[in-house]
């Protein structure tokens, strides 16, 4: 972690961290971008296989499905900050392709320090937790995203805080009619996000 932080340190020095050995077959580490003062921030689980090889968050087809969501919400992607808790993809090689694999609880906690040194950087009014990773690592074990989504939820993180469903979720759900109905609900979740924030 470098002395001082600011986001443009600390995405420079996340390179050269070697909390756990998620690091090792990794690409790189990819650290939160977006506004500085952001009034919402929204955090994932980790990066996936394109975001390890482009060096950016939610640019993967989750990305793609979270964008779209947050544009039918009037939320501007210029206006949030968007992070995950782990920084580097876990994943298994089968074949040729990368198949994403959930973090233990050893890897998030490694990583905490960089997701907590980003909130009090960035201070934002509303923390959005997108999936259960995110979810118990912020707003502790007792929260259920099922349960407890379309809540203002207590943080000491930020004044206002939500659970919702990861994008990922919803691009796995079996049917085209479960993913519509996936994709309504993130949307009504980040219009509270906006109403919260505002």
């Amino acid at each position: 972690m470098p002395e001082k932080l600011s986001l443009s340190a600390m995405k420079a020095a996340v390179q050269s961290c070697r909390g756990c050995p998620l690091y090792k077959p990794a690409t790189q580490a990819v650290f939160g971008e977006g506004l500085k003062r952001a009034s919402i921030m929204l955090v994932g689980e980790q990066p996936g296989h394109e975001e390890d090889l482009a060096g950016k968050p939610f640019v993967g087809p989750a990305g793609r499905v979270l964008r779209a969501a947050l544009d039918r919400a009037g939320i501007p992607l210029g206006a949030i900050y968007i992070t995950n808790v782990v920084k580097h993809f876990k994943f298994l090689t089968k074949g040729w392709r990368r198949w994403h694999k959930k973090p233990d609880d050893r890897e998030v906690d490694a990583c905490r320090p960089w997701v907590q040194a980003e909130l009090s950087v960035v201070k934002p009014t509303v923390l959005v937790c997108l999936g259960a990773t995110s979810t118990k690592a912020l707003l502790g074990k007792d929260i259920r995203v099922t349960r407890d989504r379309g809540q203002d939820l207590p943080s000491t993180h930020a004044p206002h805080a939500l659970a919702t469903v990861h994008p990922s979720a919803i691009l796995r759900m079996p049917t085209e009619a479960d993913r519509k109905l996936g994709v309504e609900a993130l949307v009504r979740d980040l219009r509270l996000a906006g109403k919260l924030g505002a």
